[in-house]
């Protein structure tokens, strides 16, 4: 056995490192083709400046206030539908309708992203022009509904999930006090399980940043700052994606790597600030 636990440790280990070493060398690979863009001094410019190449503004600050726009109002639409869910699902109907409707979300995840965006422009998109009788309906709205939707099965699995991990012995003690199911899911369920909900939390948001066809599809693809929901927008992945075919000199590709490094850095934000937030007790 302790020559099958070295082993084990060594291979994990090893696994450990070469995803470090990828995800390293990924941003490392990033930075070096961006570099003509430091070396200039157009780091910052490029973060917070409008985008007008034939102006010679090559600014992703449109770009980010879009990727931040949908991914927060994804996460925002998509945490009480999957809350909801994943209570049903784990607690008040373990069995019977609750594995019925656990299969219907694990089959969701399967779903290819492009579905999701046929769906949001033939059902979503003209739902959303005809109610609000404003724009095209290709907007921070729609994109953030139909990612919402894309997201919620990956968060109502880790939410069931870190249900599931109470101990029955809390739940027991709570029957013999008396407490009723909502009782039970406030006081003892949400305090145990919270740890493993804000990694769900975490995960959805990160793939709702990094989506890039719900974004190209539904968005509308502006490059102007937003100022409501029902304004188009553009994400850093959807410009990514438009933007691939540019020359490779020019400075219009370069930026490519620069949304890149920005979606590195605010998801590693976003990761430190949950688990600083986790270590001292607020979250």
């Amino acid at each position: 056995m302790g020559f099958k636990e070295n082993i084990s440790k060594l291979v994990f280990w090893g696994a450990s490192l070469l995803s470090l070493g990828i995800t390293l060398g990924i941003l490392g690979f990033m930075v070096i083709l961006a570099y003509p863009i430091f070396a200039q001094g157009l780091f910052w410019d490029m973060l917070v400046g409008p985008w007008s190449p034939d102006h010679g503004l090559f600014g992703l600050g449109p770009m980010i206030a879009g990727t931040m726009s949908i991914a927060f109002l994804a996460v925002g639409i998509s945490f009480p539908i999957s809350l909801g869910v994943s209570s049903f699902v784990g607690i008040l109907h373990p069995g019977g309708k609750g594995k019925i409707l656990k299969g219907m979300v694990e089959a969701m995840t399967a779903v290819p992203t492009v579905i999701y965006g046929f769906v949001g422009i033939f059902l979503l998109v003209p739902l959303v022009r005809e109610l609000f009788s404003r724009g095209s309906g290709m907007c921070i709205l729609s994109a953030g509904i139909m990612l919402g939707i894309l997201i919620s099965p990956t968060m109502i699995l880790f939410f069931t999930q870190s249900f599931t991990m109470v101990p029955q012995s809390y739940l027991n003690a709570a029957d013999a006090l008396g407490a009723n199911r909502a009782q039970k899911f406030f006081y003892i369920v949400l305090p145990f399980a919270w740890r493993s909900m804000v990694t769900g939390l975490i995960l959805s948001f990160g793939r709702a940043m990094g989506d890039t066809l719900i974004a190209l599809m539904i968005s509308g693809n502006a490059v102007g700052f937003p100022g409501s929901i029902m304004d188009s927008a553009r994400t850093l992945t959807a410009h990514i994606a438009l933007i691939i075919a540019a020359d490779f000199d020019s400075i219009e590709f370069k930026t490519i790597f620069i949304c890149g490094i920005s979606l590195y850095a605010m998801t590693g934000i976003m990761v430190s600030l949950v688990r600083f937030l986790g270590r001292k007790g607020r979250v």
